[in-house]
């Protein structure tokens, strides 16, 4: 990783884990792309790297909101969905899973910002879960689906729980593609010194996030996760 690439993700990983703190999605959907036109061979191992410490940090940061049970539900759904992530990732090429992380990119963020208000139960969970566990798998992007089915719970609660359905299923995640040998050391090496701009960002959001509308921002993090994904198509494509 040269300077340059290394400025570029060092500041996109800043803002990623400033809206990831703030809002309670978004790492993802704002690093996956930019690391996709820049480098990338580190995904989706880096990004679920970087992703486990910030979400272990969030859901403590708010853990007397957390809702268990939901949790518990994705976790299980979540678990499974993985296998079909690594099968993806083992199975497909480069090319490929590029054109996979921007088509998934812009159809997630399309889905959460069109779902309607509705009370997830267990078989909502469940199924958001196992869509989680399949697509951060393969590409590191999961926060859509759990936003859609937590979309209209308050900011605190939100952010609690996905942030430990997110450190439980990337830590599986982990396991599995360490398994099959997709964890190499210049990957972790690469996500090590991404570290500290996630401590940056993570730092911001906990003094400022409450200032936050937190409609507005989720609404511009799609927006930016639709305008990505069409950028990785187009360079994919072109």
């Amino acid at each position: 990783m040269n300077l340059t690439i290394f400025a570029i993700l060092a500041v996109t990983v800043v803002i990623a884990s400033f809206v990831q703190g703030a809002v309670g999605v978004g790492f993802a959907l704002i690093a996956a792309p930019v690391i996709g036109l820049v480098d990338p061979g580190l995904l989706p191992v880096s990004l679920l790297i970087l992703m486990l410490p910030l979400n272990v940090y969030l859901a403590w940061r708010e853990r007397p909101s957390l809702d268990s049970n939901g949790a518990l539900w994705i976790t299980l759904g979540r678990t499974v969905g993985a296998v079909g992530g690594v099968l993806i990732i083992s199975r497909i090429s480069a090319h490929d899973l590029n054109l996979f992380i921007g088509a998934s990119t812009i159809a997630a963020a399309v889905a959460t910002l069109c779902a309607p208000t509705f009370a997830p139960g267990r078989n909502a969970f469940m199924a958001a879960g196992a869509v989680t566990g399949i697509t951060e798998t393969a590409t590191g992007i999961g926060g859509p689906a759990l936003a859609m089915v937590f979309q209209h719970y308050r900011a605190p609660a939100l952010r609690s729980t996905i942030a430990l359905c997110f450190a439980i299923g990337e830590m599986v995640s982990l396991a599995m593609l360490s398994v099959t040998g997709q964890i190499t050391p210049d990957k972790f090496v690469s996500a090590l010194l991404l570290v500290p701009p996630v401590i940056v960002g993570a730092f911001i959001s906990h003094h400022i996030h409450h200032r936050f509308n937190g409609k507005t921002l989720r609404i511009s993090v799609m927006a930016f996760a639709i305008v990505s994904g069409a950028a990785i198509l187009y360079q994919t494509l072109m």
